[in-house]
């Protein structure tokens, strides 16, 4: 069965699996690796959009904008997913073994880096919520930041650093998992889009832009489109889509040997393994009129002015190109992770912000729960039902 074949052959399935990024093609690997029979959909191509389209970063700390503007109370709900990424980050270092493929997984340590006394002091407080949720962290004065990371400006006065943090590929995992997944004997539609879902006696018959599709069960893994697939069975979640840059220099020798933040202004830098440098951190593109992402000039200059403030030497390296693209959000930052109260049979799994960190073993999770098996997590926390969901 090829990509793209819409044939009457693909109508029927154990499991439909919604969304060609990294978590969809992690569940139906995992699916189809446990002996169901698996369709995967996706409305592009694989990995086109937030999976493939990010620096590739793994963040198992409390984001610290967040924690800057909810506040403490707010931090001590949100580690209840520390226990997941600690994991997921395991589970990153099994994979090049396991699918055959260098994923370039490196844990090099997370470095957020502070220049201020206040900024050190937000650090201090983060860091022991995060400690009291299991989570590995050092404070770093300034001769140890100048000791850990010399290729950082000698002006900053210290910082966190977190042992667990790291890196990997967002151009090879995605494709790795489908390749997997199409060996166990998953099926993978493309250009395929969902136009409406109908529960049935014996679980759902789906309309799409090609044939119908039944099937027991469906597993909503659709990214920045997980709330436009709840809709379709009558559930409304508020996924928010917030359109992002990253801009990628030339390759040059190593120097940035960790995944470095800065607590002064958003930033996040990284290393690839062919030498290129990843600058980005949450800075916004524009929307052109047909409501894509398109780069933004004014993110672009102020993105740059902060990585050769927090790391000299980037003030003299050319920029290479620039990916724009989107991230999913929540309003609270926690993920959504299971089978919905209002509709048996439909899971969604949706990691907000460091969903690159937690896309794998969340795939693995929705796939273990629709197939009815425990998850050592508490998923409460997690759960669709903490938000309305009344369609409207």
């Amino acid at each position: 069965m090829t990509e793209n074949d819409s044939s009457r052959a693909m109508r029927r399935c154990d499991s439909l699996v919604v969304g060609g990024g990294l978590t969809g093609c992690a569940a139906a690997y995992y699916l189809a690796k446990a002996g169901l029979d698996v369709l995967l959909v996706e409305r592009n191509d694989l990995n086109t959009e937030a999976s493939g389209r990010n620096a590739g970063g793994f963040h198992v700390q409390i984001q610290l904008e967040p924690f800057l503007l909810e506040g403490e109370e707010w931090a001590r709900n949100w580690v209840r997913a520390i226990p997941l990424l600690i994991d997921a980050v395991r589970h990153w270092e099994t994979l090049s073994g396991e699918l055959g493929a260098d994923l370039e997984v490196r844990l090099t340590g997370g470095l957020l880096a502070a220049e201020t006394t206040e900024q050190l002091a937000a650090l201090e407080r983060k860091a022991a919520i995060e400690r009291a949720a299991g989570l590995e962290v050092e404070l770093l004065s300034r001769r140890d930041l100048r000791r850990i990371a010399p290729y950082l400006s000698s002006a900053l006065a210290g910082g966190l650093l977190c042992p667990l943090e790291g890196k990997a590929s967002p151009l090879l995992a995605a494709p790795a998992f489908a390749r997997a997944a199409r060996s166990q004997g998953a099926r993978i539609a493309l250009h395929t889009e969902l136009l409406a879902i109908e529960r049935t006696a014996a679980g759902f018959r789906v309309e799409t832009s090609g044939s119908p599709i039944e099937c027991e069960r469906v597993l909503d893994c659709a990214g920045t489109a997980v709330g436009d697939i709840a809709a379709l069975v009558g559930v409304e979640l508020p996924i928010e889509s917030l359109p992002l840059q990253v801009h990628v220099t030339e390759p040059i020798a190593p120097l940035v040997r960790h995944l470095v933040a800065f607590a002064g202004e958003p930033l996040t830098v990284k290393q690839s393994a062919h030498g290129s440098v990843l600058i980005g951190g949450g800075w916004p593109s524009e929307l052109d009129d047909a409501g894509r992402a398109d780069v933004s000039l004014s993110s672009l200059r102020g993105n740059l002015r902060v990585a050769a403030h927090v790391i000299p030497a980037l003030a003299n390296v050319r920029l290479l190109r620039i990916w724009t693209g989107f991230c999913n959000g929540t309003p609270d930052h926690r993920p959504i992770l299971g089978e919905l109260d209002e509709v048996p049979g439909f899971f969604v799994a949706s990691f907000p912000y460091l969903g690159f960190t937690a896309a794998p073993l969340l795939g693995k999770l929705v796939g273990d729960l629709s197939r009815g098996l425990a998850v050592p997590y508490d998923l409460a926390p997690f759960a669709a039902g903490r938000f309305s969901t009344t369609a409207v």
